[in-house]
């Protein structure tokens, strides 16, 4: 039973990472909140009370249109995540970022829901011969997953343009914070090293260790999903970097968390830098990042154990 007095918001991937720390957010603000995932990547635990959860695979268009019919917002996060899990499966990653997104586009579509927003993926952008990154550059991606998440921003404005739904696009770089995972062969570099100084050995780092990226918390994130939700200049389709507008490099990011390194082969498709104008998500958004790095980092090595 439901309340009908409340905005109903949906998350797609709200069992992962960034989904369950939208999911809460969401909570707060009063939303009646469903979060579908198949739990492929995503942990039922992570699932905040409060939440109407709903184990579904997004590829299965009938059954979540019930769910997202007249929602007020779709937060579209679902995916099968990373360049290297593109790498390894290019036919699984193709089928839950494309045609995973298409099926939720057609859903909304369908369902009269507002506006959807949708995770896009700063990997677009590829290497650059200019940084920071600026929304009206070319995309260059450089592997299976970058292009996926490309293909769903085009799709996305492409439903604003013929069908007048609602959408917006946000280029994601590097989102960290509490409840990532070190754990399976595609981890995050960054949860990664956590522990690997928490287990006393070594961080594995690509290459050099001298590529950057542009690393942004998870609670700034957050926010931004929220603004896109609600503000009424966007809607039609516009793509805007999420970033906190500093790079740093890999190397550097072992030395703030205190870790040693070993250094290993540089993988496939590999941007050199990573590092974002935020110009247009202030501009639109009215966003600006306020967690800086050296005190994320400080927050996880707490979290982790590390003095």
């Amino acid at each position: 039973m439901h309340n009908t007095d409340m905005k109903k918001a949906v998350v797609t991937g709200g069992a992962g990472f960034i989904g369950s720390h939208l999911a809460e957010a969401l909570l707060k603000e009063g939303y009646e909140v469903h979060v579908v995932d198949n739990l492929e990547n995503g942990k039922r635990e992570d699932v905040p009370e409060g939440a109407v959860f709903h184990e579904l695979d997004i590829l299965e268009t009938e059954k979540l249109l019930p769910i997202v019919s007249g929602a007020h917002a779709v937060f579209h996060l679902a995916a099968l995540p990373r360049v290297p899990f593109s790498y390894d499966h290019p036919v699984e990653s193709h089928r839950a970022n494309i045609d995973g997104t298409f099926s939720v586009l057609m859903a909304a579509r369908d369902g009269k829901v507002r506006r959807v927003v949708y995770a896009a993926s700063s990997s677009s952008y590829g290497d650059q011969d200019t940084l920071p990154f600026t929304e009206d550059m070319r995309p260059n991606p450089m592997s299976l997953y970058s292009f996926q998440k490309l293909v769903g921003e085009e799709y996305a404005r492409l439903f604003s343009e013929n069908y007048g739904l609602e959408t917006v696009s946000l280029r994601f770089f590097s989102v960290y914070g509490p409840r990532m995972r070190p754990d399976g062969g595609y981890a995050l570099a960054l949860p990664k090293f956590l522990q690997c100084v928490k287990d006393g050995v070594a961080c594995p780092v690509t290459g050099n260790g001298e590529q950057t990226r542009d690393f942004t918390h998870v609670r700034d994130t957050v926010r931004a999903l929220l603004l896109a939700m609600e503000k009424d200049t966007v809607g039609k389709g516009e793509v805007i970097n999420i970033a906190a507008s500093r790079n740093i490099s890999i190397n550097a990011l072992v030395g703030l968390i205190g870790g040693t390194i070993e250094y290993i082969p540089k993988r496939p498709a590999d941007a050199k830098d990573t590092y974002g104008s935020n110009a247009k998500a202030k501009a639109l958004l009215g966003w600006v990042p306020e967690v800086v790095l050296e005190e994320g980092v400080a927050e996880l090595k707490s979290e982790y154990g590390i003095v």
